[in-house]
């Protein structure tokens, strides 16, 4: 479906941008049909820059994207590729006009998308797609955004895209600002799209969200991967020291939290050095030159530890 290819992406900073910020630093990972991937990690990772990229909102310094093989970048008819590729956002306030019904969103993509249909089968096809994400037509049509709750807009910001027949979905926080009862909604309704044929990049920095949905995960620091590989397998056998503080760092109600081990801010890394190696435990002067390596069928760490 989509792969990722020694991606990065970097910003000139400093004085006369003489030096470079490296947002996503040489990422590659593969999303297959029907698959759900998690990439999680602390602000700053770079999370939402690969979700940037995919969707062709900004572009990348090196490396490749493919969809279905093809370059990204050699796609000129936008609207080609947003017929297949969608994103969906942290603040679903943000999507929509509060001037205009929530109906003005499903006709914007008729009139771009599919002009010779007609309102009424349109209408259909609408109300169709919203009662398949779980809500009821009659109460969602001819209201104003103000109007609905947070999780509401964000499924038919979902069922848009079902509409434009999406086959590879970003979906970038979209449940970090809702309740805890309308967050299981958002997630099941991704996990039942799965099963329909969509794949999902799932970006968030919420561990057990990412557990729940996901196939495969991918945790990402500074722009790099740290590790890769089956969900069960990255959580249930973390090897890296990054994402076993992550998975340290996870509350529970029956015990005191520990002090952790790393360090909540490091120095400047070494050129060559594993971007975690300041806050590292584990980290010495061996510790560069890291690459992914695969450790067992499904998992690949960076860390030459392991």
């Amino acid at each position: 479906m989509l792969e990722i290819v020694n991606l990065s992406k970097a910003y000139s900073v400093g004085a006369f941008g003489r030096e470079k910020f490296y947002a996503v630093d040489n990422v590659t990972f593969k999303i297959e049909d029907n698959e759900i991937v998690s990439l999680i990690g602390e602000s700053g990772s770079g999370k939402t820059t690969i979700g940037k990229l995919i969707l062709k909102l900004i572009k990348p310094t090196s490396g490749k994207i493919l969809y279905n093989g093809i370059d990204i970048s050699s796609f000129k008819n936008l609207k080609e590729y947003y017929r297949h590729v969608q994103g969906v956002f942290q603040d679903p306030y943000s999507s929509y006009n509060p001037i205009f019904k929530i109906d003005r969103v499903f006709e914007m993509v008729r009139e771009e998308f599919y002009a010779s249909t007609s309102q009424n089968e349109w209408r259909n096809r609408v109300e169709e797609v919203i009662s398949y994400i779980g809500l009821n037509p009659k109460e969602i049509l001819g209201k104003f955004p103000h109007q609905l709750s947070g999780g509401q807009l964000q499924r038919l910001l979902i069922a848009r895209a079902l509409l434009m027949e999406t086959k590879f979905l970003v979906a970038d926080e979209i449940i970090s600002m809702l309740d805890a009862s309308t967050r299981i909604d958002v997630l099941n309704t991704l996990i039942k799209l799965k099963e329909t044929g969509l794949s999902v990049l799932f970006i968030t920095h919420d561990l057990s969200l990412g557990y729940y949905t996901s196939d495969k995960t991918v945790i990402l620091y500074r722009g790099s991967i740290m590790e890769y590989g089956s969900t069960e397998k990255v959580f249930n056998n973390p090897l890296h020291p990054y994402t076993k503080m992550l998975l340290e760092s996870v509350p529970t109600v029956h015990k005191k939290w520990a002090k952790s081990q790393i360090a909540l801010e490091g120095k400047i890394v070494p050129n060559g050095f594993c971007k975690f190696y300041d806050r590292c435990p584990l980290g010495d002067t061996n510790c560069k030159n890291v690459v992914l390596k695969e450790v067992e069928d499904n998992h690949q760490v960076a860390c030459v530890k392991v």
